[in-house]
């Protein structure tokens, strides 16, 4: 999948730089388009009978559904739900909630629903390329590489802030992620977060709300996203933070840090800036990485529409298939019928009630 359409290829822009030694090495200033031969594709996920059943039981709810709320309010005004909506529905999607909601099919339900209200409320169209523009020209945040695992690579650099505290901060890291999911390959589902606090300052680092806030973003409305995060050159600051937003992490999450380790353990070095152990000299000019990384980030989203449309318009449509890779889309393959959903959940709950009736004694 990710390896059918590697090469190390960066988009256009590089630039000669004279090293001390005289030699002339590449100096990077825009993202990499694909993952290097040293990263192999994540293997394939199979499900039990149990578990597909579950997942087709969701997978008729949110088909049924026709309008969604506009803001998490009660009573909030609905409107219809949009072919970007609908779209965004697809199998990995339902089974990235069912599996984070620990396959409670009730549960998966009502947080799908509750992330579409969510993206709506949180303004994802309104926040355009132009809009978050100035948060990131400092290069505060990268999206450069992909780790060993053909996760795309998403770096913050605090060091780099160069904007006051307010709600477009934590929505140039909304925007930065969906552009990091625009570029994960075929069959990848999860990014890798570099987070490097060199030269940072306590002044720079979140508030605590702001720490709060994000963790309930990435675990409500990302969920299943995060494939591991490695943070580096931690000051003593930081461990207080962490102290205080810990118990807002939810164990899987945690698992998934890697405090002070070398990156280069989990990036291949060619991938990896050389200020976090890697080998890419980069140099980060506002006006050639950002159009540059949206231009990418834009043509890979529009092919990902064209394949959707082509598909006929499906909720529950296959990611490897839309993002270009080996699999036919969910038209072209056999699909359960209502029918058959609703009698495999009848027999799955019949083989419950069985199993939870009471030995007799005699």
């Amino acid at each position: 999948m990710a390896n059918t359409m590697l090469a190390s290829a960066p988009v256009a822009n590089e630039q000669s730089l004279d090293s001390q030694d005289g030699l002339s090495q590449t100096l990077q200033q825009t993202p990499f388009t694909h993952p290097s031969a040293a990263s192999h594709d994540p293997p394939p996920v199979s499900l039990t009978s149990e578990q597909e059943t579950k997942y087709n039981s969701v997978l008729n709810t949110v088909s049924s559904w026709t309008t969604i709320a506009n803001t998490s309010a009660a009573k909030a005004p609905t409107s219809p739900i949009t072919d970007a909506e609908r779209m965004w529905l697809t199998r990995e999607c339902l089974l990235r909630y069912l599996r984070a909601s620990k396959w409670s099919v009730p549960d998966a339900i009502r947080r799908l629903l509750e992330t579409l209200t969510w993206r709506r409320e949180w303004g994802l169209i309104e926040h355009t390329v132009d809009y978050i523009s100035i948060e990131n020209e400092t290069g505060k945040q990268l999206i450069l590489g992909y780790d060993i695992d053909a996760r795309p690579c998403l770096y913050l650099n605090p060091s780099k802030q160069n904007t006051e505290k307010g709600p477009r901060q934590l929505q140039h890291l909304v925007f930065m992620l969906e552009r990091t999911i625009d570029l994960m390959g075929p069959g990848q589902e999860t990014l890798a977060l570099l987070i490097n606090f060199q030269q940072m300052s306590s002044g720079q680092s979140p508030s605590i709300a702001q720490g709060r806030q994000t963790m309930n973003i990435l675990q409500n409305h990302y969920p299943e996203r995060l494939g591991r995060a490695c943070v580096i050159n931690i000051p003593w600051f930081f461990w207080v933070f962490y102290k205080t937003i810990s118990p807002f992490i939810d164990p899987t999450t945690k698992q998934k840090l890697k405090f002070n380790e070398p990156i280069s353990l989990h990036v291949p070095p060619e991938q990896l800036l050389k200020t976090h152990g890697g080998e890419v000299e980069f140099l980060y000019k506002h006006d050639v990485y950002w159009p540059a990384l949206n231009q990418l980030a834009g043509e890979r989203k529009k092919e990902l529409e064209e394949r959707w449309v082509k598909g006929g318009k499906r909720v529950g449509e296959s990611e490897v298939y839309l993002k270009g890779g080996d699999e036919k889309s969910i038209g072209e393959s056999k699909v359960d019928t209502v029918d058959e959903v609703t009698e495999k959940i009848q027999e799955m709950q019949t083989t419950e009630q069985t199993t939870q009736q009471p030995l007799e004694t005699h």
